[in-house]
């Protein structure tokens, strides 16, 4: 559970923290003094720390130079009146994560808070080559025993410890955060922050602000001064996934931060300093960006200091079953449930599938198997339908049908039986959405794709209908 701490000496300010956290699935913990919470941060080493610049006699900068020596992954999150805004941005220059104005917000700190989290989950649970062994509380790991896979490990080793800027290439799904996260734990800038910025996900106009910060007034609602990824991520390791979403302009001025080692804030005229490890990521083809004059060759010279592609995972077929144990074992976990193995004809069907959306749909296709599941076993039916040889959403009007085949119903009891004995829970849903599976596949397959023929034979509307495959796997074209 995420470990929240509170530093300040109003108590009306930690009461109020304390109900905006409450309910979130996080452990929050409080100290009115810097001797208290220099306890409890040695006692639970939590993961985001909001702390009040002024404690009384105290003094937060003080008492933040002691939390760093403690843990240096800890973020610190300053909360300030007016009057001392200046002095928070010169202590996130020297490592703190952000700073809040007083009176807080209550959406802000949320957001804020969460994003400082999800940081600290990115920084604190590993990402590493697999070695066989898988512990319980294991972190975040590189499957795969198989030669491609080997080699993309190796490649990490090599050059994890070398100060040099990577581009990791590789379809959507393929893992490409995690070889970032392995290089990044294993390198000498560990202990230094962790940071990864989406550049597909923010829209282009707020893209640069993200990345080198703003002076206030820089443009409309800059209320106050914002510290950037790269300032924020000064000594340790920004990670930049799909940079070929980059406009022109922001790609120039990476390249001269790459080049001099320095940048301005939106707005600004000082000229700061970032010494930045950077590692880059895209599913896009740089090299036709390139020829298509939409990606700056001299950038992409710049990122390249090494280039590590990660192969797609049809290409790595010998993984898959590897792979599916691990997020049987990881899900088992998470969802309370107690499945202990994956049939072979549920193995063979997920090695024979293409895999379009690479890892991140055989995770999601396995966490659904789970989901769905009544008994000890994930069985071929279990598996989602869109990983089933037959595509009935693709079956045109010269789709072969045939009768029904007889369903042998005499199974499902001792299924549902075994399961109450191994003292499973939410066992009515999963059965049903079992039942759902077989019906609605069974019907399909009858009315040769066609929805409204397949609604008659169920006996449904073909909104239910809809919905059913919706929730089944979308069989819609």
């Amino acid at each position: 559970m995420p470990k929240l701490l509170i530093i300040d000496d109003e108590p009306n300010i930690l009461f109020s923290i304390e109900r905006v956290f409450l309910n979130q699935g996080i452990q929050v913990l409080s100290a009115q003094t810097a001797e208290k919470g220099l306890q409890l941060a040695t006692e639970h080493s939590p993961n985001v720390i909001l702390l009040d610049i002024r404690l009384g006699n105290s003094s937060g900068l003080e008492l933040f130079d002691d939390l760093r020596r403690i843990d240096s992954k800890s973020l610190v999150i300053f909360i300030t009146g007016h009057g001392t805004t200046d002095t928070a941005i010169e202590a996130m220059k020297l490592g703190a994560y952000d700073y809040l104005v007083k009176p807080l917000d209550a959406v802000q700190l949320r957001q804020i808070v969460d994003q400082a989290f999800s940081v600290s989950r990115l920084m604190h649970i590993p990402a590493v080559i697999d070695e066989g062994e898988q512990p319980e509380d294991k972190p975040d790991r590189l499957i795969g025993s198989g030669a491609a896979m080997q080699a993309v490990c190796k490649q990490i080793g090599r050059v994890a410890a070398q100060d040099v800027n990577v581009l990791v290439l590789g379809e959507s799904g393929t893992g490409k955060e995690l070889v970032a996260r392995a290089i990044y734990h294993h390198s000498h800038r560990s202990r230094g922050p962790f940071l990864a910025i989406n550049c597909a996900a923010i829209p282009e106009s707020l893209l640069e602000s993200e990345l080198f910060g703003y002076e206030r007034g820089a443009f409309t609602g800059a209320e106050r001064r914002r510290i950037g990824k790269f300032e924020q991520s000064h000594g340790g390791t920004l990670f930049l996934d799909e940079i070929g979403d980059m406009s022109p302009e922001t790609q120039a001025k990476i390249l001269r931060l790459l080049q001099d080692g320095r940048f301005e804030r939106l707005g600004g005229s000082e000229s700061i300093t970032a010494d930045v490890r950077i590692i880059a990521a895209t599913n896009q083809n740089l090299d036709a960006l390139i020829e298509q004059g939409k990606f700056r060759k001299d950038l992409y010279y710049r990122l390249r200091g090494v280039t590590i592609h990660l192969p797609p995972l049809r290409d790595r077929s010998e993984d898959i079953a590897e792979l599916a144990h691990y997020f049987l074992f990881r899900f088992n976990r998470q969802l309370g449930t107690t499945v202990q193995s994956i049939a072979p004809e549920a193995l063979e069907m997920l090695e024979k599938f293409d895999w379009p959306g690479n890892i991140r749909q055989l995770q999601s296709a396995i966490r659904e198997a789970l989901i769905v599941s009544v008994g000890s076993t994930i069985l071929r039916d279990f598996i989602p339908i869109e990983l089933h040889q037959e595509k009935f959403a693709d079956a045109g009007d010269d789709a072969e049908t045939g009768p029904l085949p007889d369903i042998d119903w005499s199974s499902l009891p001792e299924l549902i039986e075994n399961a109450i004995l191994n003292g499973e829970n939410n066992l009515y849903r999963r059965v049903i959405d079992y039942v759902d599976r077989i019906l609605v596949t069974l019907a399909m397959r009858q009315a040769g794709g066609k929805q409204n023929r397949a609604a008659e034979i169920l006996g449904l509307s073909r909104v239910t209908l809809r919905t059913k495959l919706r929730i089944l796997g979308n069989f819609e074209k």
